[in-house]
């Protein structure tokens, strides 16, 4: 039985989004009395580019799949636009966010139908060419035997293709831009990336998320310099927040991170 139920009885949500507020989350995992999540609070204005970072195990994914209500709270509230979000529909809510997680999955099917996840029709031929332009993958794609109608492993065909594994990601990628949703969650979508592609994504993606609220988790904070709030988090909680030039001036444990990271590319 699904965790989560429907609520057939609550609203849709009629954008744009203003905010998402969070109030004195927590969240441990079934059978466990450790908070993965440790009584967090904080505020998203609709628009803002938010960056989660920290090591390994800090809960950053766990606090992502909360916002997008794919676990529910052990404490605390999630608020859209001053309504908690268990009042809305499940379903509406979660279609207010659109995501590429860090273990995301390549299905045997088109190109076009791994992007659209759906059967494509007619029409959507301008949608999966701004897709595909977006995520840096027009030109391999176009270069495939039979386009975005390639389809993808030959599991089911023997004239499929295998893409590497930054390829595919960007194929994932895609499918980010092909829904226009108002919230856009990238789990670190530059892990299969170069320092280059990862660069050249991130412009693609402020480019393409022009008026979107984003929120992305990432390792590499160099990616994280653009952003207009950022949330270190440790154990559970967050330490720090505050933009690049503001966290770098008060020389925590950001800062330190973020030397550290810089000193290999010196």
């Amino acid at each position: 039985k699904r965790k989560i139920q429907e609520n057939r009885e609550g609203a849709d949500f009629a954008g744009p989004v203003k905010e998402l507020r969070v109030e004195n989350l927590s969240f441990s995992y079934f059978g466990s009395d450790r908070k993965v999540i440790d009584d967090v609070s904080f505020t998203i204005k609709g628009g803002q580019t938010v960056a989660i970072v920290g090591h390994n195990g800090a809960g950053k994914s766990t606090l992502v799949k909360l916002l997008m209500r794919l676990y529910e709270p052990t404490s605390g509230t999630i608020y859209l636009n001053d309504r908690a979000i268990g009042e809305y529909r499940l379903s509406a809510y979660r279609d207010v966010f659109s995501a590429v997680f860090q273990d995301f999955k390549v299905f045997s099917l088109t190109v076009a139908e791994n992007i659209m996840l759906r059967r494509t029709v007619v029409g959507d031929e301008p949608l999966l060419s701004e897709s595909l332009r977006a995520s840096g993958m027009f030109g391999p794609v176009s270069a495939l035997p039979y386009g975005a109608d390639t389809m993808m492993t030959r599991e089911f065909d023997e004239e499929g293709v295998s893409l590497s594994g930054g390829q595919a990601q960007k194929i994932a990628l895609s499918r980010l831009y092909a829904k226009n949703a108002p919230i856009a969650v990238l789990d670190e979508p530059s892990s299969a990336l170069d320092p280059i592609a990862e660069y050249e994504l991130f412009e693609n993606m402020k480019r393409i998320c022009e008026g979107r609220t984003v929120i992305f988790i990432s390792h590499r904070l160099s990616s994280a310099i653009s952003a207009d709030v950022i949330f270190m988090m440790e154990h559970g909680r967050i330490i720090e927040r505050g933009d690049h030039e503001s966290l770098m001036r008060q020389n925590g444990k950001y800062a330190e991170m973020f030397r550290k990271q810089a000193e290999k590319y010196e």
